[in-house]
């Protein structure tokens, strides 16, 4: 019989996309992913943050099956992530970080070619049909190289999306970009995922996190949250002040030092302060404002910038350590 874990609505489909228990992977003596566990269900865009260097990019190509993990197991799509590598790349399409294609082809010889390597039968429509579903049709003559980074990216997920994979693995996909090519870039990622497509996208971008289904947050290696955006701000149970009035920056220096105040953020015209004990910061703020009455202090719902600056700066940094190691 098959079980709930294992299988979704049709025969044999698994529930998760990706199922992965326990991934480690060392460099020399750097231990770049440490013991990570995440699942991504099927029809889900799953966010996947971090610092650069964070080992995010070592984590997507584990779970696709382009490196194998020191220790470990899991799923791609059904299929074992060490033994059935070859499996999964036929049925997942990868974006990696920058631009692979080839800037002397135009965008239809680009596609043409990554056609040849899948060995697709009637390839001509599926390049056309990749290229009209990306608004890429009127370009089509048009070189990669000289084409701009919006466009650049839509060639990119063009090439992806030939050969119909059911799950895109993409790593910081809109690094680059600007504003209104990240928008209708998103849009398609939606459109992909309402039609039973999962994503899982790396990014910087808090906008495009709050943009995700789900979310894990992974620093030096280690996953230290996963689930909604609002699941993982109310764990931390951080509480967020916003100050504003002049010479914020000596402020926050100031307050840092402070009872209550696990770290400030500057947020434009304001200085966020947060920390986990509401009553002992409440009470900073509140001898704040009696002593500088120019300020005006106002609670603040806590963001996800909040949340993941505060679960960065109190992870510990693998290569530090890995070099304090190396230096003994």
């Amino acid at each position: 019989m098959n079980t709930p874990a294992a299988t979704a609505g049709h025969a044999n489909e698994p529930v998760y996309a990706i199922d992965v228990h326990g991934l480690n992977k060392h460099f020399g003596t750097k231990h770049v992913v440490n013991d990570v566990s995440l699942r991504v269900r099927r029809g889900e865009i799953f966010g996947f943050l971090g610092p650069n260097g964070s080992g995010k990019t070592t984590c997507i190509r584990m779970m696709c099956g382009l490196l194998t993990p020191d220790s470990g197991s899991g799923t791609c799509l059904g299929y074992d992530i060490v033994r059935d590598s070859a499996q999964i790349k036929r049925h997942a399409g990868y974006m990696t970080q920058r631009f692979s294609y080839w800037e002397d082809l135009t965008i239809r010889e680009n596609l043409d070619f990554v056609a040849r390597i899948y060995e697709m039968k009637n390839r001509r429509e599926a390049v056309d049909r990749a290229l009209e579903q990306l608004g890429l049709a009127s370009r089509a003559k048009q070189l990669a190289g000289a084409l701009s980074g919006g466009w650049k990216q839509r060639l990119a997920l063009a090439a992806c999306m030939l050969h119909e994979p059911d799950l895109l693995l993409l790593d910081e996909p809109t690094a680059g970009v600007d504003p209104s090519a990240r928008r209708d870039f998103w849009e398609e990622l939606h459109r992909l995922a309402a039609n039973g497509i999962s994503v899982l996208v790396s990014t910087h971008y808090m906008d495009e996190a709050e943009r995700c289904h789900k979310l894990a947050y992974i620093a030096y290696g280690k996953l230290l949250a996963q689930g909604t955006s609002q699941e993982i701000i109310a764990a931390q149970g951080l509480s967020t002040w916003a100050v504003y009035g002049a010479n914020l920056v000596e402020l926050g220096e100031q307050l840092r030092r402070s009872p209550g105040v696990e770290q400030t953020v500057a947020f434009g015209s304001s200085l966020h302060v947060s920390g986990p004990d509401t009553p002992a910061l409440h009470a900073t703020l509140e001898k704040l404002a009696h002593s500088q009455p120019s300020l005006r202090i106002e609670p603040q719902d806590t963001g996800l910038e909040d949340v993941f600056i505060f679960m960065m700066n109190r992870s510990t940094d693998n290569y530090a350590a890995s070099s304090a190691d190396q230096a003994s």
